[in-house]
């Protein structure tokens, strides 16, 4: 099974615009205001906070998201958005047989979702973790990423 979070993250780059356009307006606003008799007061700078919380929010959650479980590995790749048909940057990958997967844990809260992965190992006791953001797959995405993890954790049950 494969899937991405493509379409869905395509509107990343213009909420990132438009938070900045809304910053950089009430900066000039608050200019604005310090050239005239009235005092400045931390009012005026609430917009420019909430606009931070909501880019720093976004700048979290915004990455895109594969997954890929067709053949003998299971692929998973975080990777950001804003400049991602330049570069590649903050990548985060785990490529590996299925076998390895020992369990996974998936994580939806209101704002953010997750999936964690523990990959045993034979040099070291344990498991490996790894977490990837999924905040911004469909319902139907993470269902079906769930029954193809849990059906590759079950095969690997019966067979030891």
């Amino acid at each position: 099974m494969r899937l991405t979070n493509r379409n869905e993250v395509k509107i990343i780059p213009s909420i990132y615009i438009v938070l900045v356009a809304v910053f950089v307006t009430n900066i000039f606003v608050n200019i604005e205001l310090m050239g005239t008799d009235e005092p400045v007061k931390f009012s005026h700078y609430v917009p420019n906070i909430v606009v931070l919380i909501l880019g720093f929010y976004v700048h979290k959650v915004g990455q895109s998201f594969e997954f890929d479980s067709d053949g003998e590995t299971l692929n998973l790749k975080n990777n950001g958005v804003f400049f991602s048909k330049f570069m590649e940057y903050r990548v985060k990958k785990a490529e590996f047989p299925k076998r390895k997967l020992g369990k996974f844990r998936f994580s939806d809260y209101f704002f953010y979702s997750a999936v964690t992965i523990y990959i045993s190992s034979r040099r070291r006791r344990g498991y490996k973790k790894y977490t990837f953001n999924t905040t911004f797959l469909t319902k139907k995405k993470k269902r079906g990423m769930v029954a193809s993890m849990q059906k590759i954790v079950e095969n690997q049950k019966t067979t030891a």
